[in-house]
């Protein structure tokens, strides 16, 4: 079939390299360096102020449930940015995106951070971010005519590729999965999807290597955080929490790194937005990791002068249990671009500040609890200040986690809650009551 017509085409992140965007192509050919869809903005010949206004008007069209997906989605609002040019009968939706953005109160202020504002991902159609990046990936292969999409996955992302692979009649879905290291809650969705899931006793990096070769092989189209088409839909988390603040720009974004896709997205989108002129200011970018995961935390330590990988150990943050990371030469990129910086957390630290979160009624997973952990950390060592506008992105809900959840209230976390059991008696609930 023909390639669709769209305004952008891959670039190498390293040599400038170029290539059409229908290749089924994760590295550049040149140099094997990633790529980077590179879209062609300008030709819209929009102003900083006509694109906020096209996306103030899109924002408040109102809605309904025959209204057609894509129209209510947090990712194609942005259409023009994501695929530019691609005509809409491609588009699949759920729709996805549009998450809140919470005020932290009086989490925030237990923090040390006055204004704190949690985008809460886990609000996305099957809990947790993946599903802008399914939206954009899943929308490309069904452009293209790819009939097998796969991916290797800690959870969360078998569970969006399965979930959108789903909507378009024809396409299949495999997902490879390290063996008995993810939730059941997480499992349980790649298999009520209907794709075939394949657990290997490797962990996440040993199922990536396998996926890439496959992919390699033209056997299927990978939509790991290494197709740069995905990341264009991630990208939106950043600018749907600037659009969420009438356009105020954070002082911080502060993100879980695992695979590093999502900073390297959100910098992205925002490097974008800086050059049209759609944001008068730079914000700073925090990746956060897991102590038990955190070779991007060592090499920025080292002042990137080293790649440094490592066999990740056990963590709660089961989904950023990653010890190569992808996406690290973009990641580094934004790092760089935004003066970021990068902090570890303790398994401590993120289990109390899971707890914590939830607690006040936000409901996370222990992953997005890395960033909350790291942003609070980051606050007592006065690299972010108490009045700075810090906007912490949530990758997953709490419920995909329960298992977690129900351990820590039962053990001797710092804010556990344990079930108790008492009589069934008048007096006995009396005295439970105090």
């Amino acid at each position: 079939m023909p390639a669709p017509s769209v305004a952008a085409r891959f670039r190498c992140v390293a040599c400038a390299a170029e290539y059409p965007l229908a290749e089924a192509r994760t590295a550049c050919a040149a140099c094997g360096e990633l790529l980077d869809v590179a879209p062609d903005l300008a030709s819209f010949g929009f102003s900083g102020a006509a694109w906020r206004d096209l996306f103030d008007r899109r924002r408040a069209a109102p809605g309904s449930p025959e209204t057609r997906a894509y129209e209510r989605s947090g990712v194609w609002r942005y259409r023009e940015h994501v695929l530019p040019g691609l005509d809409t009968e491609y588009l699949v939706s759920k729709p996805e995106g549009a998450t809140r953005l919470y005020a932290g109160g009086a989490l925030g202020e237990e923090l040390g951070l006055s204004r704190l504002f949690v985008k809460h991902e886990g609000e996305n159609p099957t809990l947790s971010f993946k599903d802008r990046g399914m939206a954009a990936g899943v929308t490309w292969a069904k452009a293209c005519g790819f009939p097998l999409v796969g991916c290797a996955s800690t959870g969360d992302t078998s569970a969006a590729l399965a979930a959108y692979a789903a909507e378009v009649p024809g396409m299949r879905a495999v997902v490879l999965l390290p063996h008995a290291k993810i939730t059941d809650e997480q499992l349980s969705q790649a298999l009520a999807y209907g794709a075939t899931t394949l657990g290997l006793d490797t962990d996440f990096d040993g199922c990536m290597k396998i996926i890439a070769a496959l992919a390699d092989e033209g056997r299927v189209y990978l939509l790991n955080s290494k197709n740069a088409v995905r990341l264009e839909g991630q990208k939106t988390i950043g600018i749907e929490a600037i659009h969420d603040l009438g356009w105020a720009v954070p002082d911080w974004f502060v993100v879980p790194v695992g695979n590093a896709g999502n900073v390297s997205a959100i910098g992205k989108g925002l490097r974008e937005w800086l050059s049209l002129g759609i944001l008068d200011k730079k914000p700073r970018i925090a990746g956060i990791q897991a102590d038990a995961a955190d070779p991007f935390y060592l090499s920025y330590q080292g002042g990137f002068k080293e790649r440094i990988t490592r066999v990740a150990g056990d963590t709660a943050a089961s989904a950023i249990r990653i010890g190569a990371p992808v996406s690290h030469p973009k990641a580094q990129r934004e790092i760089g671009f935004f003066d970021g910086v990068v902090e570890r957390v303790t398994e401590a630290e993120l289990l109390d500040a899971f707890a914590l979160a939830n607690r006040h009624g936000l409901a996370i997973c222990p992953n997005s609890a890395v960033a909350l952990a790291g942003a609070a950390k980051l606050r007592r060592e006065g690299v972010i200040k108490k009045t700075d506008l810090v906007v912490v992105v949530a990758t997953a809900h709490a419920l995909k986690f329960s298992g977690t959840m129900a351990a820590y209230h039962r053990g001797a976390g710092r804010l556990a809650n344990p079930p108790r059991r008492v009589p069934a008696t008048l007096d006995a609930v009396r005295a439970a009551l105090g």
